[in-house]
């Protein structure tokens, strides 16, 4: 284990926005997060587990503990000739898995290739792109529980998976650290083309009937093209969630925005594309001081240059207000926020 005090975070959030943490630890094994919790009780209003960093802002420091999860595996726990059950540990990269998982000749991950990341966020957020979520190949995971409960295993309904969402995100947020996932992938690959620009860009690359690393590099093709490399220009990839509203409101809004894409949900609920909305408001390209909306695509905020988190908070709450105000529609962000 090893601990840092008065620690930067610049380095361990993809915004690489500044920020402090009184004290950083790092864990490479279960035991050393035994160890840990035997002595320190986590106080989720000022500790936070921290993954890749690329679905956080921190628009202040964090007067707590930040816990780096560095434990790494991933292995084949199980085959029953077409459906393979794959376990990984919370600390490995998360497209890293998803390459892995081709070279296996297994199918499941390809739509979710270069999501930034750690596999130990992908069930917390419950991941997705391209018509593909993570809760689709789910199968169970393991996670500690931080305040002297010891480890549990979670089955897919224990998860309460949502749009990007799960219980680990919401009810239970800072109760517990994930160590290891697993996943239902398959050796027979039923490919899942239903988003128009994935197929589009098959057509490009010449392939109509694609393989699964096909489709994985279809995906990675437009990710690259569609959204700004973190290691470049600082930011968290979609900052927003989709709204999901009332098939009334959709309808409303569709007559007074032609062109408007409307997708269908259950118990008559509508989700809007809210890209298109921010955009509509002319919010992609525009800057406010050192933070701005990319003109690559509106949903993503970027650092344009040591822009700090309050700068960037400051720019997401006049997108909501924009969107707000015009349209009735409320955005709700993607990343945790710490300091709002």
């Amino acid at each position: 284990m090893k601990r840092t005090r008065q620690a930067s975070l610049r380095n361990l959030n993809s915004f690489s926005v500044e920020a402090f943490a009184d004290q950083l630890l790092e864990f490479e094994s279960a035991d050393d997060l035994q160890a840990f919790t035997s002595t320190h009780r986590f106080d989720p209003a000022c500790d936070l587990v921290l993954g890749g960093g690329s679905n956080i802002l921190f628009a202040a420091d964090t007067h707590g503990t930040v816990i780096l999860n560095r434990i790494t595996g991933k292995r084949i726990i199980a085959d029953s000739n077409d459906e393979v059950l794959v376990e990984a540990c919370a600390g490995e990269n998360w497209h890293q898995l998803v390459l892995w998982s081709l070279e296996q000749g297994l199918s499941g991950l390809e739509n979710l290739a270069l999501i930034p990341g750690l596999a130990g966020a992908a069930p917390m957020q419950n991941i997705g792109a391209y018509g593909v979520e993570l809760a689709d190949v789910f199968d169970s995971l393991e996670a500690f529980e931080l305040n002297g409960g010891g480890m549990h295993e979670f089955k897919h309904g224990d998860c309460r998976f949502g749009y990007r969402d799960s219980r680990f995100k919401s009810h239970d947020a800072g109760k517990f650290l994930i160590t290891r996932i697993r996943l239902r992938l398959r050796r027979h690959f039923e490919p899942t083309l239903a988003y128009q620009g994935l197929r589009e860009e098959l057509n490009t690359m010449g392939i109509d009937k694609p393989g699964p690393a096909q489709v994985s590099e279809a995906v990675i093709r437009i990710r690259r093209r569609k959204l700004p490399d973190p290691a470049v220009t600082g930011n968290a990839g979609s900052f927003f969630k989709n709204p999901v509203v009332s098939r009334s409101l959709a309808e409303q809004l569709q007559k007074e925005l032609p062109g408007l894409p409307l997708y269908p949900q259950e118990n008559d609920q509508v989700k809007l594309s809210a890209a298109w909305l921010i955009e509509r408001c002319g919010w992609k390209g525009r800057a406010m001081g050192r933070a701005a909306v990319s003109h690559q695509h509106a949903l993503v905020l970027i650092n344009r240059g040591n822009a700090t988190g309050a700068e960037l908070l400051a720019l997401a709450e006049a997108v909501q207000a924009s969107l707000k105000t015009n349209f009735g529609v409320e955005l709700e962000p993607e990343p945790l926020i710490i300091g709002a």
